[in-house]
């Protein structure tokens, strides 16, 4: 059995990062436990995405309500990715997420100059599923959505944004070792 990727990547821009959680469901492999199947596994994610994402308490209605906001997200991305119009309820339902947490720009300043914090005045359900919505907005409004693709190994599906024009996995470390060695050996076995 090939090796897979168990754990989500992290790295990617957060809309991937976040898309990239959903169960591997294309190519016919079997898919692994979603990672936000459960309130811990939710509340895992959000810890590697601490520097990007607020703590906020995972109930259970949050968790459906978040993997409600990855499927949308994922359904815009896919299209993206496949070179089609997003789906008008994806975008409906990214809106929605943007309407229901309030948030504003405060300019702040340190020692080497000024940055904008964002404040979200939403209450904790609110503030996540505003952050989510509002990184895959402005991901799918940048320039860089255009560089999404997917995963070329047979058995992922994971999206990443293209920044290298040679770049043709999600994990050069597992996917794309993973398709080499396979070359290697389907050249080699004779």
């Amino acid at each position: 059995m090939p090796a897979r990727i168990l754990a989500p990547l992290v790295g990617e821009p957060l809309p991937l990062d976040f898309v990239n959680t959903r169960p591997l469901r294309a190519r016919g492999v079997a898919a692994p436990a979603d990672q936000f199947g459960s309130v811990s596994g939710l509340q895992q994610w959000l810890a590697m995405e601490a520097d990007r994402l607020s703590y906020v308490e995972i109930t259970e209605p949050l968790r459906r309500s978040v993997i409600e906001l990855r499927e949308q997200t994922g359904a815009a991305l896919d299209a993206v990715v496949d070179s089609l119009v997003p789906p008008q309820p994806t975008i409906d339902a990214i809106n929605a997420a943007l309407r229901g947490a309030s948030s504003h720009a405060v300019l702040r300043w340190s020692g080497t100059g000024g940055y904008l914090e964002v404040i979200r005045d939403a209450d904790g359900d609110g503030a996540l599923l505003g952050a989510l919505a509002e990184a895959a907005a402005e991901y799918l409004a940048s320039e860089l959505c255009a560089k999404t693709r997917r995963c070329e190994a047979p058995d992922c599906d994971l999206l990443f944004s293209q920044t290298h024009p040679r770049r043709r996995w999600c994990s050069s470390t597992v996917c794309g070792n993973r398709t080499r060695v396979a070359r290697y050996y389907d050249r080699h076995k004779n």
